[in-house]
């Protein structure tokens, strides 16, 4: 909690239900006050490379969460609760609206060959285009694709093919509706006309019956009795459907004007630059995702963020677990990084732990350590993992420059509490790089996109200021040393030719399991390294 102990006279409520817990947070309409709850939840892993979770737990955390932080603002009057979601979850209901699958998570990448067959058929240039949405397992049509292929019987039970954020709504105001924001992340919406696309959906068996109708996100529906008897709302408060957690952040760190870019790392990551309107032609590289009508977040998202550090850590130094007051077990394996010169002493980290987005949307692809050598520690590996986040954080940010020229970038996330993730973040990205201490996050973002949509402020940026701390604006700059930049520079130069052969290694290494014959390897080297074999 921050500013007065007591509420205001009046809050807004933004409720944001991501991956690993629902936060509710209140915030006081120009009082800068406000009060934050939240309720975790697991992510299970029932196969390899399934990410689900269960519906009724993320809705019914949401409900406690928000429960808890009503009874924190008694006294004060709750204009609104506004909604925010991550993206990209797939959920099959019965006629009831009872669920039938778990959720499907971003993070679940069962669909992985119908995302390959897509591309290797030509079809996902022309979806990509239409969508703006990269064709990769995370979205929901290629995880549509896969249970219509795996699950048959199941599909013909289900009734209605939704999102996250259409089964909170239904759960808040047993409505069952989308909003445009979320249904830009799912891989069947046509950007050019805000509504379903046919040949999108065709391609997963499904119908656009069987769809939520899609709204827009500054909506407000009415909360349910039964709702509102177990959170302590009013049945008279509005429900704002909100949008998705990605566009959000952009607004909760004023990041929407082009030209600025909004930048999140925490265990994963993403860089997003708000547009007007979709690009006429968008960069195969990036996604298009919608905050309203007229507010378009062009960027990119990486699965690879802060986990691949908290990987290094405890598979190198187990040993590292924390002093009583003193640092964590991340800042000590941090530290051991900072004592390693820039560049690592030439090891490069390409950091596809997880199944990877951009800017190569392949998840087939794997990590690597490249330039190993005896002389390199531990503390260099871990610096390397550092630096080879921000160099894929750094090639979406040139992407984005294509589209409007990048000017500044205005950066939010647990890493970023660390000082070396914030020297090798801002040199490798070689632009002014402003750290901006929104932990609320999508949680603000929601709260000021629910204070627009009642018109209780006449622009996004005005919501925003209207619930931000004194000094919000003067966010911290991060100092860089010109050497780094360098450095970094040429890593940068160098990292397309280094996927670039990634890639083809990892083709020649999907030929077959044990020896791999000549002519296999002739076929996936460049031709200066096949011939030099043997």
């Amino acid at each position: 909690m921050s500013g007065a102990v007591r509420p205001p006279q009046e809050v807004v409520l933004g409720l944001d239900v991501g991956t690993t817990a629902a936060k509710a947070v209140a915030f006081g309409v120009g009082s800068f006050w406000r009060h934050g709850e939240s309720v975790e939840y697991p992510l299970l892993e029932p196969s390899p490379g399934w990410q689900v979770q269960d519906p009724d737990q993320l809705v019914g955390a949401a409900h406690e969460a928000l429960a808890r932080c009503v009874a924190a603002c008694r006294g004060a009057q709750v204009v609104a609760v506004s909604l925010s979601t991550a993206m990209h979850g797939l959920i099959g209901l019965d006629a009831g609206l009872r669920p039938l699958t778990p959720l499907l998570t971003w993070a679940d990448a069962r669909a992985t060959e119908q995302a390959r067959a897509l591309r290797e058929s030509g079809q996902a240039t022309g979806l990509h285009q239409r969508t703006g949405t990269p064709v990769h397992s995370m979205t929901p049509l290629t995880k549509l694709m896969w249970l219509a292929e795996h699950e048959p019987a199941l599909c013909a039970d289900v009734r209605w093919w939704v999102d996250l954020k259409a089964y909170l709504v239904a759960s808040l105001t047993g409505q069952l509706v989308t909003e445009l924001s979320s249904a830009s992340a799912s891989g069947l919406m046509d950007t050019a006309t805000r509504t379903w696309s046919p040949p999108a959906v065709a391609l997963t068996g499904a119908s656009i019956d069987q769809l939520p109708p899609i709204l827009p996100t500054t909506t407000a529906l009415d909360l349910t009795r039964a709702v509102a008897e177990r959170t302590g709302l009013p049945l008279a408060t509005p429900v704002v459907v909100g949008a998705a957690d990605g566009p959000l952040g952009n607004l909760g760190v004023d990041a929407l004007e082009p030209g600025v870019v909004g930048l999140s790392l925490g265990t994963s990551g993403a860089v997003r630059m708000m547009v007007r309107q979709p690009p006429a032609h968008l960069d195969e590289s990036l996604f298009c995702y919608a905050l309203t009508e007229d507010a378009w977040a062009v960027g990119g998202a990486v699965s690879n963020g802060g986990i691949v550090v908290r990987w290094v850590g405890s598979a190198l130094a187990p040993d590292l677990t924390g002093v009583p007051g003193g640092p964590t077990a991340d800042e000590q394996v941090l530290e051991l990084a900072a004592a390693v010169p820039p560049g690592s002493d030439g090891l490069l980290m390409v950091p596809y732990l997880l199944a990877e987005r951009a800017p190569l949307w392949d998840p087939t692809l794997t990590g690597a350590y490249l330039g190993l050598r005896r002389e390199h520690t531990r503390g260099h590996l871990v610096r390397a993992a550092v630096e080879g986040v921000s160099l894929q954080l750094a090639t979406i940010v040139d992407r984005i420059d294509r589209v409007e020229p990048v000017a500044s970038v205005r950066a939010t996330g647990g890493a970023l509490r660390s000082a070396l993730w914030r020297q090798v973040l801002a040199a490798t990205l070689d632009r002014p790089l402003h750290s901006v201490g929104a932990a609320e996050g999508s949680a603000l973002g929601a709260a000021a996109l629910g204070l627009y949509a009642l018109g209780r402020a006449p622009s996004l940026g005005a919501a925003v200021d209207l619930l931000a701390a004194p000094g919000r604006g003067a966010a911290e700059l991060v100092e860089v040393d010109t050497s780094m930049v360098d450095v970094y520079a040429r890593s940068r130069a160098a990292l397309p030719l280094v996927v670039d052969s990634l890639e083809r290694v990892a083709a020649l290494l999907r030929t077959g399991s044990g020896a791999v014959g000549a002519g296999a390897a002739a076929a996936v080297l460049p031709a200066d390294l096949s011939s030099r074999r043997g």
